[in-house]
């Protein structure tokens, strides 16, 4: 009879010690709760100076967090239960900052106050972990790795510019030539807007320069096209190469291809037969010029969708 009520009363325990493990969140005794040992004296009191004199002047309140570690819980899920538990922020305003250090686990995370999501986007938080912290904490430099983090997003909030990747700075190079400086979306969706944009964007062009006679018309048609929309995958200056490529690069491969046989037999066959077949596509004659029509091929793109509140990080 013992040994069964034990085993009737072993996984409620278990379940209790999850539990207990998973609300242990520590009293917020200052600015800097260091439980983890992570800082010097010195740096410590320098960070906490600097985010008391921010708070001063803007309001925002930022907080640090180290502790050894979280176990099997996931480090977006501990930070905001200790954001939440520690009420960061002036209320009605939401204007808090946490960042969470976990070193047995190798885990970080900022973690953003609602009222701050436009001025720290999920991106900008990823690129402070990336290029101030994760460097130094991987090179075992802990008031570094902190005191960079803490002071890029106090940059930012007091009108500054985050902190550059490391490929865009600090190497001497002069910046690529499609360098991606447009809004901040992450990666995965600007590839999958890219996709789509320059999907039918290239087809459009593809059409324009093979087709015979209309292909001009696609030509002037699609510089605005060209000169806006690449500018939410690339940037402004990215974006600008690539319409300057494509102003030149167009006449440039329609004037080549005109010596081709292939098109010479499109452009006779548009001139006998009425229509002609390019890559699928059936080109025929309009009434008052030259017009083009599909064979059934259509085009799709997607998007992907991204969380709120920072971002994390690992080292």
């Amino acid at each position: 009879m013992k040994k069964q009520t034990i085993f009737l009363l072993l996984p409620v325990v278990l379940l209790m010690g999850a539990i207990l493990y998973a609300a242990d969140i520590p009293y917020l005794t200052g600015r800097i709760t260091d439980n983890a040992q992570l800082l010097s004296p010195d740096a410590r009191e320098l960070l906490t100076e600097r985010m008391k004199a921010h708070e001063e002047l803007t309001g925002n309140q930022i907080a640090v967090l180290t502790i050894p570690t979280i176990g099997d819980e996931s480090i977006e899920a501990y930070a905001s239960e200790v954001f939440t538990s520690w009420k960061l922020g002036q209320k009605g305003k939401d204007n808090g900052i946490l960042i969470v250090v976990v070193p047995n686990d190798r885990r970080m995370r900022i973690e953003v106050g609602y009222g701050l999501e436009g001025e720290i986007t999920d991106g900008m938080a990823g690129q402070i972990i990336r290029t101030e912290m994760t460097p130094k904490f991987q090179a075992g430099d802990f008031d570094g790795g902190i005191a960079g983090g803490v002071g890029a997003v106090i940059e930012i909030l007091e009108g500054g510019m985050p902190p550059r990747e490391a490929a865009d700075s600090g190497s001497g190079k002069a910046p690529g030539f499609f360098q991606m400086e447009g809004p901040d979306i992450p990666i995965k969706e600007r590839i999958l807007l890219g996709a789509f944009i320059f999907g039918i964007l290239g087809v459009f062009t593809a059409i324009g320069v093979m087709g015979p006679g209309f292909g001009w018309f696609l030509y002037f048609f699609l510089i605005p096209f060209w000169a806006t929309f690449p500018m939410m995958i690339l940037g402004p200056r990215g974006a600008f190469n690539l319409f300057i490529i494509y102003v030149i690069g167009f006449p440039a491969a329609k004037l080549f291809l005109r010596k081709t046989k292939w098109y010479k037999k499109a452009q006779k066959a548009l001139g006998t037969k009425g229509r002609a077949s390019i890559g699928g596509f059936s080109v025929r004659p309009g009434g008052s010029g030259r017009s083009w029509s599909s064979g059934g091929s259509g085009f799709s793109g997607g998007g992907g969708s991204s969380g709120g509140g920072g971002a994390s990080g690992s080292w």
